[in-house]
């Protein structure tokens, strides 16, 4: 049995803070199962197991709705097993109701109910599936007590947490991390951690096939499961098919000479423009330094998808040469100092940094060409 493990679509999750690119990252969400039916045809796997929150919501548009449909009935020769999550758990009049309703493709199955599934002559998949955001018991248990033919490879499928992942996971639903071998499953395909992650011999997360967050996994993946047959290990391999890279870069910067090293480390990020870069700066610079980052920095942006810096650890500290060079009769020389003063003796963090960056605003404003002509 080959089979690829997927989970975490959240099909229609919003990205305002993306602004007017928020309907590319909308779109990759859909690539994307379009990328693992591609992987599936050329791993030769007949089958794809969804483990929950294939929407964002409860209650998509109707083209929300479909968009996945239509994408999956393009692959006519794989099948598409999907699992109610916490995002979209299964209740009535809900979303699986509404996709009945609608009419599937014949390669769409959804597992609404905790009972067995007939794969082929060789697996039977177990589901558990959410009918409300949060469960007090853990789901899973029934498939201890799943009666399944003799010799078939059993495969559970849920949505919840084996450990306690913090807000990185969302569902509260507790799963047991013992439950593949209480079970006897030869492979439990979980849903909900947004990472890819093995959490025990024959049990993994497959993460998401798009990151959504930063600090989370840097690219989207799939993976496929092989399983020679009953009481055989599950041979696992992510597999990349997500299309935007969401990276966390921590800098220290101690003068003005680490601005070229620290350009030539970002711009060497592999697939520049498809990056989603959160970047976090520290240290200390010169205004003449902080004033060339800024520069640095928007030709950055301008190259990557999206660039978000955290600079409230970016110290901007003049040198007498920075105050020399916005002396322009002494006015602009003694603003500067009264900005300096107010920077070092800030009662809170956000007044130090309005200060700073008034600073820095003026030194760019007085060493600018031609500023200062009129």
């Amino acid at each position: 049995m080959r089979f690829i493990h997927s989970a975490d679509w959240q099909i229609g999750k919003p990205f305002r803070q993306f602004g007017e690119k928020e309907g590319i990252l909308k779109q990759a969400r859909l690539d994307a199962i379009e990328n693992i039916g591609r992987f599936a045809l050329a791993e030769g796997a007949e089958h794809v197991m969804v483990a929950g929150d294939v929407y964002d919501t409860e209650a998509p548009t109707q083209k929300t709705l479909l968009e996945p449909l239509e994408r999956m009935r393009s692959f006519p020769k794989v099948a598409w097993h999907l699992l109610p999550g916490n995002h979209d758990p299964h209740r009535p009049k809900g979303v699986w109701d509404r996709l009945r309703d609608y009419g599937l493709p014949a390669n769409v199955r959804l597992c609404l109910t905790p009972e067995p599934v007939v794969l082929d002559s060789t697996a039977v998949l177990l589901p558990a599936p959410l009918t409300r955001k949060s469960e007090g018991a853990d789901l899973t248990e029934w498939m201890d007590r799943a009666e399944t033919p003799v010799g078939a490879i059993r495969i559970g499928v849920a949505h919840g947490s084996v450990v306690g992942f913090g807000t990185d996971g969302e569902a509260t639903n507790s799963i047991d991390p013992r439950r593949a071998e209480r079970a006897g499953l030869g492979y439990l395909a979980l849903g909900d951690w947004h990472r890819t992650m093995q959490v025990g011999p024959t049990t993994w997360y497959a993460g998401t096939p798009e990151p959504d967050r930063a600090g989370s996994q840097e690219s989207g993946q799939a993976l496929v499961v092989e399983i020679a047959g009953a009481g055989a290990p599950a041979i696992v391999t992510p597999h990349v098919v997500g299309a935007f890279h969401w990276r966390t870069r921590e800098e220290t910067l101690n003068d003005a000479a680490d601005l070229p090293d620290l350009e030539t480390r970002l711009r060497a990020i592999p697939a520049l423009s498809s990056t989603i870069l959160r970047l976090r700066l520290k240290g200390v610079l010169p205004l003449a330094g902080r004033a060339e980052l800024d520069r640095m920095l928007a030709g950055l942006s301008a190259a990557m998808f999206s660039l978000d810096t955290e600079d409230g650890a970016l110290v901007s500290r003049p040198t007498e040469q920075d105050l020399e060079s916005i002396d322009f009769g002494g006015v602009l020389r003694h603003a500067a100092e009264r900005l300096k003063t107010m920077a070092e003796k800030a009662d809170t963090s956000t007044d130090k940094k309005r200060a700073q960056d008034a600073l820095v605003h003026l030194f760019v404003m007085a060493t600018s060409k031609g500023a200062w002509s009129s």
